[in-house]
């Protein structure tokens, strides 16, 4: 019984996923009319599947091993408590990492039962939210400069039919970047006790083209209204520099999230052109969302497993 209710929560966890990042992968391309929201859904099954198969075993031995030693009580009651959290967030159009919530509520609970707690792959985890929109911002910028000098003498037209197909490799970029980082850390708890999952790889990876399907627009205007005006080159450069940083850190084991990486190349991008185009009041509240998810999962967690515990 506690084992479905796990799979439940992974499943909603899943759906949250695709309502949050669908707009990360897709949502500037949706907005240019590059692809519609029906096809990328439809590309991102098959995109978060493949990265979850390719690449997510890395992200999944630092959650699901490294950071606690679970059992299936503490699996069921993290990923329970990370579902409702996240699914609350991303109703009210908050960007929220499903990232920081995992962890906070899996830490929480492991606290609780008292499980082993690594507090270096902790750190290291924490050290890489932090670095990850910090370098997404780096290459944001970097990119910016590179195609502002590579598209000089291009005709208007040209420019723009070059970034459309550009803005659709980096969606796929984020979409491959979903299964092998987000879902990965998602299904980490679960893989650490029951081993292989391929059955749930593919309903992981359908109940994230559901939830693109379902709600990702309101984040998508969070993220490419809220903060600061997005032109083509401005979306590809943000969109490119958050793939590029998940990425990297997806090759270090590290689960960092996309949607904080795009908001810090987009942040960047701002403050690089003016930062009178910058909505500061919108990053503040990111920023304290940010801060506040994992200590309120680790909160609801560690209380959630004491009431357990207590029945």
């Amino acid at each position: 019984m506690i084992e479905f209710v796990s799979l439940i929560a992974f499943l909603l966890i899943a759906f949250s996923i695709g309502t949050n990042d669908t707009s990360n992968a897709f949502g500037i391309c949706i907005g240019c009319r590059i692809i519609s929201l029906r096809k990328s859904a439809i590309l991102l099954f098959f995109l978060v599947l493949l990265g979850l198969s390719l690449q997510g075993n890395r992200v999944i031995k630092t959650v699901g091993k490294d950071l606690v030693a679970t059992n299936a009580e503490i699996t069921a009651i993290a990923l329970m408590v990370s579902a409702i959290i996240i699914l609350i967030t991303n109703l009210r159009g908050i960007p929220v990492s499903t990232h920081q919530v995992i962890v906070g509520s899996l830490s929480g609970a492991g606290v609780a039962f008292g499980a082993r707690l690594s507090y270096g792959t902790l750190a290291g985890i924490i050290i890489s939210w932090i670095l990850s929109p910090i370098v997404a911002g780096f290459i944001a910028i970097l990119l910016f400069i590179l195609l502002e000098r590579a598209t000089r003498g291009f005709s208007l037209l040209k420019v723009e039919r070059t970034i459309r197909i550009l803005l659709l490799c980096s969606g796929i970029l984020i979409s491959y970047n979903m299964g092998a980082n987000e879902v990965a850390t998602a299904i980490a708890p679960l893989a650490a006790i029951d081993g292989e999952f391929y059955l749930i790889s593919v309903l992981s990876a359908a109940a994230v083209s559901l939830g693109a399907l379902a709600l990702s627009r309101k984040i998508a205007e969070t993220l490419c209204r809220g903060i600061t005006s997005i032109d083509p080159k401005t979306g590809f450069s943000a969109h490119f520099g958050a793939g590029l940083s998940v990425y990297i850190f997806t090759l270090l084991g590290m689960p960092v999230s996309t949607t904080y990486s795009l908001v810090g190349g987009i942040s960047a991008l701002g403050f690089f052109k003016g930062v009178k185009t910058v909505k500061t009041k919108k990053i503040r509240e990111i920023v304290l969302n940010w801060i506040a998810a994992p200590l309120l999962a680790f909160f609801f967690g560690y209380t959630s497993s004491l009431f357990f515990l207590g029945l």
